[in-house]
């Protein structure tokens, strides 16, 4: 498994999904398979999306690096993630922030929460990744003001509550889009209160973000 893993870093640096050496330490540090159910452990080091429960889904690794590089994470920044899943986006933001930031994860289905919870403790990331269970298209208040922000879902538009929630000099990056098909993701940085700077980066798939400033579950 070692030597997938090697291999999937050498194609992420190949194609230019890893463009940093803190990004790629990160991937190399964070262990795929220990934020996976077991059945999928073998295919932990494909570049692909897996499934987890309640439709939900861990994305795939060329994904989780090019948000870890697109955020452009320094030591001690304060982050918030909308949807940590197992925890495997979260460990690797963490890690690549030399575990020297906080990590504020907002889940919306709890038994994802807790298995997440679990999985950041057993790897070391206990510490600097808070998870807590709620609606994540409303940020989290009392957390704010964060550096960056970014959504592992879809969302039909940017939510005001997080652009509020995001410092001005902060970057804000969520897949825009359609609910079951293709999304935008979008880069914002926050240039004063009121003003802001967008720029997609890219078609992407993820599962809806689901809110009350995101899509219902119906």
């Amino acid at each position: 498994m070692l030597n997938d893993k090697k291999a999937l870093i050498e194609n992420l640096l190949k194609f230019g999904y890893i463009k940093t050496e803190k990004v790629r330490k990160a991937m190399e540090t964070v262990d795929r398979e220990k934020f996976i159910p077991n059945e999928l452990k073998p295919y932990a080091y494909l570049d692909r999306p897996l499934p987890l429960e309640e439709g939900q889904t861990i994305s795939a690794p060329h994904m989780v690096a090019v948000i870890c590089e697109k955020l452009e994470l320094e030591e001690g920044m304060n982050v918030l993630e909308i949807g940590t899943g197992f925890g495997y986006n979260a460990a690797v933001i963490s890690e690549a922030m030399n575990k020297k930031g906080q990590v504020y994860s907002v889940e919306r289905i709890e038994s994802l929460a807790n298995k997440a919870l679990e999985n950041l403790k057993k790897t070391g990331y206990g510490e600097t990744v808070d998870v807590l269970i709620g609606d994540g298209t409303l940020g989290y208040d009392k957390g704010a003001p964060y550096d960056r922000i970014y959504g592992t879902a879809g969302s039909p538009y940017i939510p005001e509550s997080l652009k509020k929630q995001l410092k001005v000099g902060g970057r804000l990056i969520i897949p825009v889009g359609d609910k079951l098909g293709f999304q935008d993701l979008i880069c914002i940085v926050k240039e004063s209160e009121n003003e802001f700077r967008e720029k997609s980066l890219g078609e992407v798939v993820f599962v809806p973000m689901i809110g009350k400033h995101g899509w219902s579950e119906k």
